[in-house]
């Protein structure tokens, strides 16, 4: 999807590439739910304050996303994106009141310093002073902040919320809050734009709904590291498709950030499995 927004961002302004990534993706849900044969009280909500502050902030940061990746090479905008994980860390222990141990919050700091490394080429007291790549950079990071309190969000409304209404509300604002910018100047997009804007859309909702459905079954801190994956995809498409490397700064930084992701992981798989013993222990015991 990353790599097709990439594309489309030469040609066509931020927020018509909102509204149409928005509404297409509208096309696997709606299927999903109709396979599920609940469609309507699939998108029931009791909460529509809680959608509209997730739509918010998720947009912002898709505009944000979008606009990085008009000024930066698609790796290092993904690799700049890695900072979320490490936010949505502080913000699980911060407002879900997620247990993050010692272990983790030494991760954390660890990959915070290869977020600056990843930086460093960008960072300049002033970002329009060092030119587009500069600004790029700075959307990428405060886009980065933005999915990380949008995945907070989504956490909250997994807990009363079905999947289809979360990820439902969300396309719609987007598409609602993106046609705002309508006045600054869309272009209508050929056939062949058309049908390439469907792909992107599509493969979005698809990821959206993976997405919201996986916290519905692992803690936010624990599932945020499986985004670094996507490190592996963006160096690919980047390469074979726009033909660009990346920097030693990017791939030192990502490498530091990557890896302090997956210890996170190894951590509490390991801590998770201990607690299991206990437990096994304990109802072993006679009266346990």
């Amino acid at each position: 999807m990353s790599a097709g927004l990439k594309t489309l961002t030469s040609l066509y302004p931020v927020g018509e590439i909102v509204f149409f990534r928005s509404v297409f993706a509208l096309i696997p849900l709606l299927i999903w739910l109709s396979w599920q044969g609940d469609l309507i009280n699939a998108i029931r909500t009791d909460n529509i304050p809680g959608h509209f502050l997730r739509g918010l902030i998720g947009t912002s940061g898709m505009y944000l996303g979008f606009a990085a990746l008009a000024y930066l090479p698609l790796h290092d905008t993904i690799a700049i994106g890695y900072a979320s994980p490490l936010i949505v860390v502080i913000l699980a222990a911060l407002l879900l009141k997620e247990k993050v141990r010692a272990y983790r919050w030494t991760a954390v700091g660890i990959g915070f310093v290869g977020v600056l490394i990843m930086l460093s080429p960008y960072l300049r007291l002033n970002p329009l002073s060092g030119g587009g790549q500069s600004l790029g950079a700075f959307f990428a990071l405060v886009g980065a902040f933005c999915s990380a309190g949008a995945t907070i969000q989504v956490r909250r409304l997994t807990m009363t919320e079905r999947t289809g209404a979360i990820v439902f509300y969300f396309f719609i604002l987007a598409s609602g809050l993106s046609l705002l910018t309508l006045p600054l100047g869309w272009k209508p997009p050929p056939l062949s734009d058309l049908l390439f804007f469907v792909l992107v859309g599509t493969l979005g909702g698809i990821g959206q709904i993976l997405l919201t459905q996986s916290y519905r079954y692992a803690d936010t801190s624990i599932l945020a590291p499986f985004e670094y994956t996507t490190m592996i995809w963006a160096l690919l498409l980047g390469w074979f498709v726009f033909g660009d490397l990346p920097t030693a700064a990017v791939m030192i930084g990502a490498a530091i950030v990557a890896g302090t992701g997956l210890f996170i992981v190894w951590r509490e798989r390991r801590l998770g499995l201990e607690r299991a013993k206990e437990l096994e222990t304990a109802a072993q015991r006679p009266g346990g």
